[in-house]
């Protein structure tokens, strides 16, 4: 959990400073792991302390934490070591920005800030002890009355675990306000996040559930993750179990409810035995407690019947969000509303491309004016608001030259970045064949164009596109708009990867194609034309798998994915074209189904 501050790299979140005689074995290891629990990242000194002068190593440690917890016991201030460790929070509270939470742990505040009682005991033996050093005496004082003075927790009259309750929730909360672990991912997701929490009506006692659906790469997780840091603290348990599709595929679903157990019950360790029985078992524990839990990249519907049968398995005021790459996971009667993430705005993804590629505001000023606003207008034509894609191409390009800049990004027009095309690309490996295959040829021909034409044309091909487009469309893989196919620009050439895969140098051997032979589709460009050209078909009979013939003529340079209109050879309009075809259309492939003319928009 420990982040990075804008002035120091904190190693660890809370330091913890005690007197181990007096706690070790009883409040603080239950406060220590309670913290760890939660995911705060705690340092604890476990090895007896001797001699007069407290180690550097905690010292360090104090220097290298954002908070500490002091736990004024009743014989603390009889450590010198305690002592030392105090005068060196108080000092980094004071230079550092750390911060210091006091618990009065079976003491009055009032004896600690005046030294009465065991406090006074202690300086009557450390004034003669130090009776040759009586300022460093002044200085522990002195320290004692401060920070006996700030805000802290008492545990006098009180049960033990509710006080724990309360330092946790603290620290948590004063993380969340703190950490930057995340802001940078939520460039131009406030909106997001708003929406989010109108979505989880978190002042209802209803159990509530919300999906976060979109494409791969989209912000789904960074989402998820800041609603479940900002109000986890508000449940009485709370998981996030992260990589859902991964760990189902590694460890199967009774090692994710052992998770999902662990984390909410605050036990390393759940006995795996119970989960023959374990949907029982979780409704059983969980039906009276008020959880948040966060199920991350759920790919199938038996993760969810394992994990979040309905909502009778939880407690009144729950809520579980879900994040998927498909819709369809999501069912009406089970999840109250879906959330759909969408793509950047240019200007929101140009900030966090910057933040990325230039790191800080003074250096990206600086690019910008010494000419790389080209250079970051065409990776944004490249990222089209995808936050991983901005992420990932920015980091690339940190701290590179222009000509750098120029080389990576005419690279990608040949080479698609791998890292991101391998986040995309699991939505297609999802798929089964007839979907593929549909999918594949709404990448190479029927962009942008109309669903139901396409779909006459795929279901003539022996496909099955009533449902195949519709789980497409819940895939996050396609979209339609004005009844037109559409799909993001990173999906469209994952797509074109997978096929040149199929034979990456014997062009003859991929499945679809632009501009030379193909299997089962091609589509042919032409420049534009100033003379009429004559072209016989007679080049395609031996394509006998061939299915979908497109040509297709530019009215500019632009490249061959951009829109076409089509003009059939059917229609009257083929008369406009400059495009001579001769031979005999009979001996083309059986399988052909499509055979278009067209014209760059």
């Amino acid at each position: 959990m420990a982040s990075p501050s804008s002035t120091h790299p904190w190693k660890y979140d809370v330091f913890l400073s005690f007197r181990g005689e007096d706690t070790r074995r009883g409040f603080t290891d239950h406060l220590h792991k309670a913290l760890s629990r939660h995911g705060i990242n705690t340092f604890i000194d476990d090895k007896l302390r001797r001699g007069k002068q407290i180690s550097r190593a905690l010292l360090q440690a104090i220097e290298e934490s954002r908070f500490s917890i002091i736990i004024f016991s009743q014989h603390y201030a009889s450590s010198s070591w305690c002592l030392d460790e105090l005068i060196k929070i108080l000092e980094c509270v004071n230079l550092r920005g750390h911060e210091a939470l006091p618990v009065f742990y079976n003491v009055d505040p009032s004896d600690v800030r005046n030294q009465r009682g065991s406090y006074a005991e202690a300086f009557a033996k450390h004034e003669q002890v130090y009776k040759d050093d009586l300022e460093k005496v002044l200085k522990w004082r002195e320290a004692l009355t401060v920070a006996s003075g700030l805000s802290g927790r008492d545990s006098l009259g009180r049960y033990e675990s509710e006080v724990i309750k309360e330092i946790v929730y603290h620290i948590l909360n004063e993380w969340i306000d703190v950490s930057s672990s995340h802001m940078e991912g939520l460039v131009g997701m406030d909106s997001c996040l708003q929406d989010m929490v109108s979505l989880l009506c978190l002042e209802s006692d209803d159990v509530w559930m919300v999906g976060l659906w979109g494409m791969a790469g989209i912000g789904k997780t960074t989402i998820a993750e800041v609603l479940y840091q900002r109000f986890s603290t508000q449940f009485e348990g709370y998981c996030f179990l992260s990589n859902v599709r991964e760990k189902s595929q590694k460890g199967g679903l009774a090692d994710l409810q052992m998770e999902l157990l662990s984390q909410i019950l605050g036990e390393a360790n759940q006995n795996t035995k119970i989960f023959p029985k374990g949907k029982n078992y979780i409704k059983r524990v969980l039906c009276s407690k008020k959880v948040l839990i966060v199920f991350d990249d759920v790919n199938h519907r038996q993760q969810l019947e394992a994990l979040a049968g309905n909502q009778d398995w939880f407690g009144s005021g729950s809520r579980i969000i879900i994040t998927t790459r498909d819709k369809s996971l999501l069912p009406k009667g089970k999840v109250g509303a879906i959330y759909e993430v969408k793509e950047l705005a240019r200007d929101k993804g140009l900030t966090l491309f910057c933040q990325h590629a230039f790191e800080s505001k003074p250096r990206m000023d600086h690019a910008l004016m010494d000419g790389f606003v080209v250079l970051c207008d065409h990776a944004l034509n490249y990222t089209k608001g995808i936050p991983l894609a901005l992420k990932v191409l920015g980091s690339f390009l940190y701290n590179r030259s222009k000509a750098e800049w120029k080389s990576k990004l005419e690279k990608l027009k040949v080479f698609p970045n791998k890292e991101i095309q391998d986040v995309l690309r699991i939505s297609f490996d999802g798929l089964d064949d007839n979907e593929k295959y549909i999918f594949l040829d709404i990448t190479f021909f029927f962009k942008r164009q109309d669903k139901d034409y396409v779909a006459k044309i795929l279901k003539s091909s022996g496909f099955f596109p009533g449902i195949g487009i519709n789980i497409l469309i819940e895939k996050s893989l396609i979209t339609i708009s004005d009844n037109k196919l559409y799909m993001h620009d990173l999906i469209q050439e994952m797509g074109r990867e997978i096929v040149q895969q199929e034979s990456i140098k014997d062009l003859g051997k991929r499945s679809r194609l632009s501009g030379t032979e193909a299997v089962e589709g091609m589509l042919l460009y032409f420049s534009a034309l100033q003379d009429d050209l004559h072209f016989s078909v007679d080049v395609f009979t031996k394509m006998n798998k061939l299915r979908v013939l497109i040509f297709c003529f530019e009215e500019s340079s632009r490249a061959w994915s951009e829109d076409y209109d089509w003009v059939h050879l059917y229609t009257n309009q083929y008369s406009r074209c400059k495009l001579h075809l001769s031979g005999d259309f009979i001996f083309l492939s059986d399988n052909l189904r499509a055979c278009c003319v067209g014209h760059a928009l």
